[in-house]
């Protein structure tokens, strides 16, 4: 922004979409001017400014703009207080009487937004509120946009079909500021419209409603349930050994889903690390495999037959749901870049405290697997119709073979393979002409030749955390290096 074009918004008659403040510490303020400028009251689809540096009567206050006040400010967008996440951007726009920090907010489709409950609204320079006919107005108009599945009417469900006590008595009072919710005299309908969990113009639930409170949401969503089966060996083809299915609401699935996971999954074993003491070693973090399974469900595809698969083999888990990366997220910009298939029910389920939407889920996992001693999870972000995620047992590298088992058991090919790798790091492309393997097809030659010796350590991923990263690159482990010395001395 140049200082012609801040100018010329200091100097608007437009003051719905204008705040001024040399405030820099009221975060509260803050995010209610963006709050209110999410919503968008007046419908005029413009763009709002919080410009921080700048008094009342629009002249520049002098302020000194750091990196710790932008930081500060830019972690409004995800700090998960204003729901539906904003779309906003911060910038430092210099002049020579002071800096002014400038906060451009997008209105939302997605509204009534919400600053930790409380819905704001912005008419003329008055910042406050939304009475019932204002949150009526900005639920009607987010009806009229439906940007997700999720908002989507359910023209065959009725109220019946949603567990309304259990919305009035658990869920709104976390949705909703108490106060606000005490004065709240409007129909049980109009609340849940405000929510997006009911639409007033087709008298019926929402698909939202039904996912995370409908009684039965198979019966209008007949892939919406989870699918766990417990395999023997390594791969579907195994005997089946337990097969459990959670087919309720998310409201009920969810709890049950964690107590699996802890119970049915998750195992230890004491390890001795010296003659007195003893420590526990898990085949799984609990909260990874929590984490995958939160995001596969807030993630899905509900129009699809298909369930969310949380298939467990001897050697590892694969998680497999519906509908591949949405909106924002491509191949390329996973797991940097995250967009929400169901918004309604991501924002219910940070409400609910089983997501936090920080767009941290993918690092959280890696590192909890770091930390238990389990190699990275395998994402698979190639399917169009499909997300998959692979994790493997903590305990499969206590029994792997020693460096000079891996020598004896490398082919020709194999060999080649690790030469080429001894001062470079290559694509598989570049791996196959260089172990003259390029007559036969290159997903075969990543099966036979690069997947099993990514499995013996023997090389590495340049971009671990996705398998089919289209810039990924191998290179030599210190276990292959010490091997490619045993290949030159031979």
């Amino acid at each position: 922004m140049t200082q012609e074009e801040l100018h010329s918004i200091i100097a608007s008659n437009e003051s719905y979409r204008i705040e001024l403040t040399t405030s820099t510490g009221d975060m509260d303020k803050f995010q209610e001017a963006i709050c209110a400028f999410a919503n968008d009251m007046p419908g005029s689809r413009k763009k709002g400014y919080l410009l921080i540096g700048v008094r009342d009567n629009g002249e520049i206050d002098g302020l000194k703009v750091d990196d710790a006040l932008m930081k500060k400010i830019s972690s409004i967008r995800s700090n998960g207080n204003i729901l539906p996440l904003p779309i906003m951007s911060t910038e430092k726009v210099v002049t020579d009487k002071g800096d002014v920090l400038v906060v451009e907010v997008t209105p939302s489709f997605d509204t009534p937004v919400r600053y930790r409950g409380r819905t704001f609204v912005r008419i003329g320079p008055r910042r406050d509120i939304a009475n019932a006919d204002e949150e009526r107005i900005l639920s009607e108009r987010c009806a009229a946009s439906l940007p997700t599945f999720d908002t989507y009417p359910c023209r065959m469900a009725t109220i019946d079909d949603i567990d309304t006590e259990t919305i009035v008595r658990e869920y709104l009072p976390k949705a909703i500021a108490a106060d606000v919710l005490e004065t709240d005299t409007r129909p049980l309908k109009e609340q849940l419209a405000a929510l997006h969990l009911y639409n007033i113009q087709w008298d019926c639930p929402t698909y939202a409603a039904l996912i995370m409170f409908g009684k039965n949401p198979r019966y209008f969503m007949p892939g919406a349930y989870i699918q766990f089966v417990r395999f023997k060996g390594s791969d579907n083809g195994g005997e089946i050994l337990n097969e459990r299915r959670f087919e309720d609401c998310l409201y009920k699935t969810l709890p049950l889903l964690e107590n699996f996971i802890r119970d049915g999954i998750i195992t230890k074993r004491p390890v001795p690390v010296s003659i007195l003491r003893e420590k526990d070693v898990f085949n799984y973090p609990f909260k990874a495999l929590r984490e995958l399974m939160m995001n596969a469900v807030m993630h899905r595809d509900y129009q699809s037959n298909m369930p969310t698969r949380l298939y467990q083999y001897d050697s590892h888990i694969e998680v497999m749901n519906p509908g591949g990366l949405y909106g924002e997220a491509r191949p390329e910009n996973f797991p940097h870049v995250n967009d929400y298939r169901n918004s309604v029910v991501a924002e219910m389920m940070k409400t609910l405290n089983y997501v936090n939407m920080f767009n941290h889920g993918v690092r959280d996992v890696q590192a909890l697997l770091k930390e238990n001693n389990n190699p990275a999870a395998e994402f698979n972000v190639s399917y169009v119709t499909a997300f998959s995620v692979i994790v493997k047992d903590g305990e499969t590298p206590n029994y792997s073979p020693t460096v000079h088992q891996l020598f004896t058991n490398l082919s020709v090919q194999d060999k080649q393979l690790i030469i080429s790798l001894k001062e470079s790091q290559l694509s598989a492309s570049e791996l196959q002409q260089f172990t003259n393997c390029s007559p036969q097809s290159k997903q075969l030659f990543i099966k036979q030749y690069i997947t099993p010796n990514l499995d013996n350590g023997i090389i590495a991923m340049t971009h671990p955390e996705s398998s089919h990263h289209p810039r990924q690159k191998y290179y030599l482990t210190e276990t292959g290096k010490k091997i490619l010395e045993m290949i030159q001395n031979e």
